[in-house]
């Protein structure tokens, strides 16, 4: 039955430990758009996927996240500007796979509630 089947991820939840702190580090160091928030959520706008932040409901759900890799333009650039806003980088950009004439490069990062988060990029070569 194809309408039951799975289109696209809509919606992608992160644990965290202090959602203000979060709050901060999504809106002003990442720049996403924050759609609203309650005093255990956080909700934003990634051009068409929402990434909700959540505070636990239960122990059991109180862990890291799976790694959300953002897609960038310029993955160099945006690298520089979110080291300058001390954003705390696991490593620096490099090329994991390349296929005809486009490289896909990646770089890992931490954010405030340690969950590891990565840039990715299509560069053409």
């Amino acid at each position: 039955m194809e309408t039951a089947t799975v289109q696209k991820v809509g919606q992608i939840g992160v644990p965290v430990k202090d959602l203000n702190r979060a709050l901060d580090f999504y809106k002003e160091k990442l720049g996403l758009p924050l759609l609203f928030n309650t005093d255990s959520m956080a909700f934003f706008e990634c051009n068409g996927l929402r990434l909700m932040l959540s505070l636990p409901e239960k122990e059991e759900f109180a862990h890291s996240s799976s790694v959300i890799y953002f897609q960038v333009t310029n993955i160099k650039e945006t690298y520089e500007y979110l080291v300058n806003k001390e954003v705390i980088f696991i490593d620096e950009p490099y090329a994991v796979a390349k296929m005809g004439q486009t490289e896909t490069w990646v770089v890992f990062f931490k954010d405030t509630e340690d969950n590891t988060l990565a840039l990715m990029s299509e560069v053409q070569v």
